[in-house]
């Protein structure tokens, strides 16, 4: 080697030493964004010594050991910027200079869980295994391998449990779930564009779907009159946590690109569900290109936020205004006769039949309050852009034209015995002869009067032998637009003071499944339900 190629080489060494304590010092000080722009540099520094330099085969070897170590190290500090892809291409990187590579695998491990790729994580923690004792880290693998193992079972069947959070009064960190997605698939809508439908027959509480957020933001909002700026505010935050997460993954792109902005409802593809599995082959080519006008039209159109009528909120998040972007549960639409409700565990949105379900129904959340009238009901779809024409409203328009059932909403708003209007109503359906869940719609409509009638010793006393009991209201509500907190507040109203048998229990046993869905196991839902 020549005496002036032995002085480069030697100053590109001096500077790749440089370099790397550098980078591994602010690796240590978690400074990710700094220590990736440093390692960048070492590894490109480092690759040109492989390729262009002339060395000898120890040195060549070493150069590798470097650069394989050094993308590693760049991987994990991508990783917790969540520039996850760029992370997982470090990491492959890193592997095909050595495939065994310790630190890449575990590494690779890491990234694929937080991508929720279970199997894949699972299959690289094994990997790891044979190098874990040597390098002090068997406790921290096992840890993984445990981790994964049961999020891939949750994955594959469901099998979610909440109880031994929930008995503890929902304290310490958010239980970690994993993305499920049950007997569902997505098809075009009469309601609205596509939908989500059940291809069997479930019961109620059994789960449809369990989903992460692309992105969330939270808030406490401190009064009425700064409310709409303190909205529009974490509006903006949350838009820009959206457009960093499709900056910084395809498949979250493509995902958001999939949904809908609103437009030619009736001409956009309907996508198969198995897209929306974590472990779903990605497809480069059919990536869209989003500008932000087409973003900020499919977040209007596709947010949810977590105080909605049909969410229930467990944890931390619980008490703060939550808007977030889950993007399966995006495609189910509103009905006033609703037949699914979605707890919030932290990130994740868990979906569940809120009553019983057939195969080929479609899914439904109540996007507004369903024990509303019809008037008012109509007043709020039209503030969300659309006019329902579920089955509820279409019989209750039928009926609009009974001058007797005006005449007690109009009652109500005026002040009349709640009693009255109950009796009123139950006389009325007798002479109509409606029956089934009919009967559970309009009675869902004047909800209202019924809980204040229950709930009322002095009105009960006078109307109670006149009007059908709490427990058969409440089943033929729950059967016509399901489970709600309300009703269940009125069997405990109605039950106070005496004993409870088995029909009883089990009639809010049932009842709190179709609140919270199988989630928990029967103690911990009747702590949730404080029976």
């Amino acid at each position: 080697m020549r005496e002036d190629e032995q002085q480069q080489l030697q100053t590109a060494e001096e500077l790749m030493q440089q370099l790397r304590s550098k980078a591994t010092e602010l690796l240590l000080r978690e400074e990710w964004k700094e220590s990736v722009q440093v390692y960048t540099q070492f590894i490109d520094l480092c690759q040109s010594q492989i390729t262009e330099t002339k060395q000898e085969a120890s040195q060549l070897s070493k150069l590798k050991k470097s650069l394989c170590l050094a993308l590693s190290n760049r991987a994990e500090a991508r990783s917790r910027l969540r520039d996850f892809d760029n992370a997982l291409r470090d990491c492959e990187q890193a592997l095909k200079i050595e495939s065994s590579h310790f630190k890449a695998l575990l590494c690779k491990g890491k990234i694929l869980l937080s991508l929720n790729r279970y199997s894949m994580a699972l299959d690289c923690f094994k990997e790891t295994l044979v190098d874990a004792q040597a390098s002090g880290s068997l406790e921290t693998v096992n840890g993984f391998l445990e981790k994964s193992k049961k999020l891939e079972y949750q994955s594959r069947t469901g099998a979610l449990d909440l109880s031994d959070w929930i008995l503890n009064g929902l304290r310490g960190k958010c239980p970690e779930l994993a993305e499920y997605i049950g007997a569902v698939q997505i098809s075009k809508s009469e309601i609205s564009g596509r939908g989500l439908f059940a291809t069997k027959n479930v019961e109620a509480g059994t789960l449809f779907l369990v989903t992460k957020a692309i992105a969330t933001e939270r808030g406490i909002l401190s009064g009425e009159n700064s409310n709409e700026n303190e909205q529009l505010v974490m509006w903006k935050n949350f838009i820009d946590k959206v457009i960093e997460s499709i900056s910084k993954c395809q498949r979250t792109r493509h995902l958001i690109s999939i949904l809908s902005s609103g437009d030619n409802e009736d001409e956009v593809e309907v996508p198969d569900v198995s897209a929306f599995r974590p472990e779903a082959e990605e497809r480069r080519s059919s990536y869209e290109k989003l500008d932000m006008g087409k973003i900020l039209s499919i977040l209007d159109v596709n947010s949810l936020v977590e105080d909605a009528i049909s969410a229930k909120v467990l944890g931390k998040n619980k008490g703060l205004y939550g808007v977030g972007l889950w993007v399966l549960a995006s495609f189910i639409n509103h009905s006033c006769s609703p037949n699914a409700r979605r707890v919030h565990v932290g990130d994740y949105i868990i979906v569940h039949a809120s009553r019983d379900v057939k195969a080929g129904e479609e899914i439904t959340f109540a996007y507004f309050d369903m024990l509303l009238p019809l008037e008012k009901r109509k007043e709020m779809s039209k503030s969300w852009g659309f006019h329902c024409k579920c089955k509820r409203c279409k019989f209750e328009e039928g009926m609009s034209s009974k001058q007797e059932l005006s005449e007690i909403e109009i009652g109500l708003e005026r002040g009349i015995d709640a009693g009255n209007a109950v009796f009123r109503l139950e006389e009325n359906m007798k002479r109509w002869i409606v029956r089934g869940k009919e009967k559970g719609y309009l009675r869902a409509s004047i909800w209202s009067a019924y809980a204040e009638t229950y709930g009322s010793e002095r009105l009960m006393k006078k109307w109670g032998k006149r009007i059908p009991a709490a427990e058969a209201v409440v089943d033929s509500v729950v059967e016509a637009v399901g489970s709600d907190e309300r009703m269940h507040k009125v069997l405990i109203e109605v039950l106070k003071g005496s004993s409870w048998g088995m029909p009883e229990m089990e009639r809010r046993i049932k009842l709190g499944k179709g609140l919270y869905g199988k989630l928990v196991k029967k103690q911990a839902l009747k702590s949730l339900l404080e029976i």
